[in-house]
């Protein structure tokens, strides 16, 4: 189906790594670098501090020095999307306020993880923290990470009794799932893949485009598939992807930042390791990573 409808951040969203110095602390000039970069790209907007931002080893006090950094390294060209979620609601609400205040221009929310609240829970956790705030909201749902799945029908309940959540990173894998949003939500609702290899599938149901991976290292090739899906143009939209669908599916040969961060390194910009427990890349991932890098065309 042709999208008629811009969505509000756009359609190519990188989750935007967290660089880090050789003592790995927070490099911010290496992140103001890297999100101009990621501009200069065609990037529509840019998350700070997801999971491939390695939030759940960057602190608070960092996390605001971050969005403070990319807000003012980007000045306004594209939005700039804060991940403030956490599995304790009070907790979120409370580092919303402050986040808030730095200029950013939505919040992305993960559902709760580790402590595997039933539906009503969550759809409580978040009404929680969009009653606490005017800014946009987009929630995300990754139960591989989580342990627990938000179904369509608390998604939906959301997006119809909360005018500010106004999209979802859907990373469940069940099409079915995401056709049900996708077909119940409202009409300004933007249901956003949250896996670079299932962007196409999940267009193709109506969905908006990608919270990206991938989008780090190859923004522009990203950018060229996701605005050929929204053009219709679906021949042009299945060669782009088929081109790059490798290094789509190698980066997570481990978990991920792991290999994204190597990625970025093999082309030459580099943004230092990942913290504990994460480890950085073995030289064999690195090679077969530069192998598929180059297969794609990314790597000279």
């Amino acid at each position: 189906m042709e999208s008629t409808r811009n969505p509000r951040f756009g359609r190519l969203i990188p989750a935007m790594v967290t660089p880090f110095d050789e003592n790995l602390e927070l490099d911010l000039d290496r992140a103001q670098e890297l999100a101009c970069r990621l501009v200069d790209g065609g990037v529509d907007a840019i998350i700070v501090n997801g999971t491939t931002g390695e939030s759940p080893t960057v602190f608070y006090p960092q996390k605001l020095e971050l969005f403070r950094a990319v807000v003012s390294a980007v000045a306004g060209r594209v939005p700039v999307i804060a991940n403030v979620g956490d599995n304790c609601t009070a907790d979120t609400v409370s580092f919303a306020q402050d986040a808030g205040q730095l200029g950013v221009d939505g919040f992305m929310c993960v559902v709760p993880y580790y402590n595997k609240p039933p539906q009503e829970g969550l759809y409580r956790h978040f009404k929680t923290i969009a009653d606490s705030t005017d800014m946009p909201i987009i929630l995300y749902n990754i139960p591989g990470r989580c342990s627990i799945n938000m179904e369509a029908e608390t998604t939906l309940r959301l997006a119809r009794d909360c005018d500010n959540i106004v999209a979802i990173k859907e990373a469940s894998g069940n099409l079915d799932q995401v056709r049900t949003i996708i077909d119940g939500a409202p009409a300004d609702f933007d249901v956003y893949s949250g896996d670079d290899s299932a962007t196409l599938d999940i267009m193709r149901l109506g969905g908006a485009g990608v919270i990206s991976t991938i989008g780090n290292v190859a923004p522009a090739r990203m950018k060229e598939i996701v605005e050929a899906a929204a053009a219709g143009d679906w021949e042009a939209a299945e060669a782009a992807n088929e081109a790059l669908l490798p290094l789509m599916t190698g980066l997570f040969a481990t978990a991920n930042p792991i290999l994204v961060k190597e990625a970025l390194k093999l082309i030459g910009f580099p943004v230092g390791g990942v913290r504990l427990p994460l480890v950085d890349a073995t030289p064999e991932q690195s090679a077969t990573l530069a192998a598929i890098m180059s297969e794609v065309g990314v790597l000279a």
